[in-house]
């Protein structure tokens, strides 16, 4: 049985084409797959998803935003209201993660749930669920493989000048419009991981999400006041620089190969980071077995641990050891 079809039966739902992760079995085969490691019954385990584990996280999540965010827009204290904003940015910025979650289909048992939190997700952090969700695909199935994998198309630094270019953001921002202009314009022949069933879909997906975005900023305007930019623009700009250096950790300078133990890194971090980002610090285990949900990626980890080629404790420690690689 391949790894495809095993991980298929283990999870509550059917799996279609454009909904499967798992890494392209040619590239696969060389290295250890989820049941050479994890028994059956094992695996049907981790991979129980949960509404009620999935609604108390997006919960939690929003209350971190909403909390952050009156603080930072109502209380007239500087000292207070810049560390708000910093936690209130990053907590937007890392709905990405919430998106993340759900495009994988792993945030809730109900599929239909995924779909709409990942879309709302994606409206918060600027990235649109229907477009990720084809270009994440490709990046699972293959990781790491030159000329195939999107994700290598970003600029990864090897000076400290590129490292913090692409910490603040600003290739990102550039990036996204760009990305979300062809989107709504129907211009896909860059995006060779679009389907063309899905174009019109994404096409469609992207218009309203601009078209959001822009009735948001066309109600501030009519009553001079600057919500859209306080309130979302500016703390997304703060929050990330944050984001930017967690997800740095999470292939830099690992194998380009196939094998998900030495071309990703697991990052073991505090708490709240681990929180705001929905366990995506354990990324190798993630790739290793990308229909695990994230609240059993913890337990995952326990016994993956001794396979990771790349485990790094901190993204402080992670990033100022990239930032020192740059002067031998």
């Amino acid at each position: 049985m391949s790894s495809r079809s095993f991980v298929a039966m283990a999870v509550s739902n059917p799996i279609t084409l454009e909904q499967n992760f798992d890494r392209d079995t040619n590239q696969a085969k060389a290295y250890l797959l989820p049941q050479d490691v994890f028994s059956k019954d094992e695996l049907a385990q981790l991979n129980q998803h949960s509404n009620v584990k999935g609604l108390v996280q997006l919960l939690g999540h929003l209350a971190i935003i909403m909390v952050t965010g009156f603080v930072w827009l109502d209380i007239d204290n500087l000292v207070i209201q810049i560390p708000s904003l910093i936690i209130y940015g990053f907590s937007i910025a890392s709905m990405f993660a919430a998106l993340h979650e759900c495009v994988h289909y792993t945030a809730f048992a109900y599929h239909p749930f995924n779909e709409i939190v990942a879309w709302l997700a994606g409206l918060l952090s600027f990235y649109n669920s229907t477009f990720y969700r084809a270009y994440h695909i490709w990046h699972h199935r293959y990781t790491r493989i030159e000329r195939k994998d999107p994700e290598l198309t970003d600029l990864t630094p090897t000076n400290l000048w590129e490292y913090i270019w692409i910490i603040s953001g600003i290739p990102w921002w550039v990036g996204k419009l760009q990305t979300h202009f062809l989107s709504a314009t129907g211009q896909f022949q860059d995006f060779p991981y679009i389907r063309e069933t899905a174009k019109a879909k994404i096409q469609r997906s992207v218009q309203l999400q601009l078209l959001i975005y822009l009735g948001a900023i066309a109600v501030s305007f009519y009553y001079r006041q600057a919500w859209f930019f306080f309130g979302w623009l500016l703390p997304l700009a703060v929050g990330q620089p944050i984001l930017r250096c967690i997800l740095l950790a999470e292939h830099t300078g690992c194998t380009l190969d196939a094998n998900p133990f030495a071309n990703t890194r697991t990052t073991l971090t505090i708490l709240l980071i681990r929180r705001l980002m929905w366990n995506m610090s354990f990324h190798s285990e993630h790739h290793f077995c990308p229909s695990i949900p994230f609240h059993a990626l913890g337990k995952a980890h326990l016994k993956l641990q001794p396979h990771l080629n790349n485990l790094t404790h901190g993204y402080l420690n992670f990033n100022i050891a990239l930032i020192k690689s740059f002067f031998p």
